[in-house]
Order: C-alpha cells, then structure tokens, then sequence
C-alpha cells in the first residue's frame, strides 16, 4: 500500500512539473483563465460588445491577474520575430472592448505566436489608432471611389466584387 502511494505522489510531481514547464514555455503567465474561445467548451464564450463603438470581438483568452483582465490572442502557426501590426491592431481592439465593458483599461495584452509572446502596452495612442481606424473603416463602407489592391490575381478571382469591379484583373 505505502508502494501505491509512493507512486501516485510521483506521478502527481512530475504532473505538476510539466505543468509549470508548458507554462513558462508558452510564454503566458500563471493566471486564472476566465475566458476562453478555444472550441473545447459546449457552451461558447459570449462575445466582447461595445454597441457606443460598434465593436464586437472574442479573444481566444481572456486572462485574470489579481483584478486586472489581459486579454490573450494565439496565433499558433505564425512564426516571426516581430510582430504583425494587423495582430498588433486586433489585440488592442479587446483592449479596448474590455475597458469599455469593465470600466478598467488592462495594462497590457498578449500576442502568442508559435514561438513568441509578445507584450501589448495599452496606452492612449494604441486606443486611439482601434478608434481612428475604426473610422477609417466605417468611411470605407460609404465611400463610391476606393482606392482597390490589384496585386494578385488569385485574390482578386475570388472576390464577391469581381463582377462589379471595373478594375477587375482576371
């Protein structure tokens, strides 16, 4: 019987020490996950939403830290050693979204690549770039001359506008 639990305590170490190694090599920190979109759950998170911006959005983790929330977006086929400001750009749109819910600006966000995380300072100037482009992008939806990216065929074959698209290249 002492053999039997000689065993179950090793086996809950070495449980616990693999934990703490896949952690720290995911580069995220020891926190409480209160949120996740990941497809592992029956019941889906419920979307970010922000009816005064028009935003809505779902990261893949929402992490807890003490009382702050640091929202996580997981990329985990892209390797680079920088970061993509399109992904850059999503982020600081949960950013915002969760001041705007929470009433708190999170501190920080994280961008986790295959083999990277990289850190997200949520200042002034990345909420006013989600709000500026935003603008941007709700002045696209009106706009009758917009300036079209034609630079490769394929993407341009498989667009909805093809048909409508005086600028069309295939």
């Amino acid at each position: 019987m002492v053999g039997l639990g000689i065993v179950l305590i090793c086996c809950a170490l070495g449980i616990l020490v693999l934990a703490v190694f896949l952690r720290r090599r995911s580069g995220l920190p020891w926190a409480r996950v209160v949120a996740a979109d990941t497809g592992l759950r029956r019941i889906p998170e419920r979307p970010l939403f922000s009816a005064r911006l028009g935003l809505t959005g779902k990261p893949d983790y929402i992490l807890q830290h003490g009382q702050t929330l640091i929202p996580v977006e997981v990329k985990p086929n892209r390797r680079a050693s920088q970061p993509y400001h399109s992904d850059l750009l999503q982020l600081a749109a949960y950013l915002v979204l969760l001041e705007e819910i929470t009433g708190v600006a999170p501190p920080y966000g994280l961008l986790r690549y295959a083999d990277e995380t990289f850190q997200l300072r949520y200042t002034s100037a990345v909420r006013e770039e989600v709000l500026t482009t935003l603008a941007e992008m709700r002045a696209l939806l009106t706009a009758t001359d917009v300036a079209r990216s034609h630079d490769e065929v394929a993407r341009c074959r498989g667009c909805g506008f093809r048909s409508r698209c005086d600028d069309a290249l295939a």
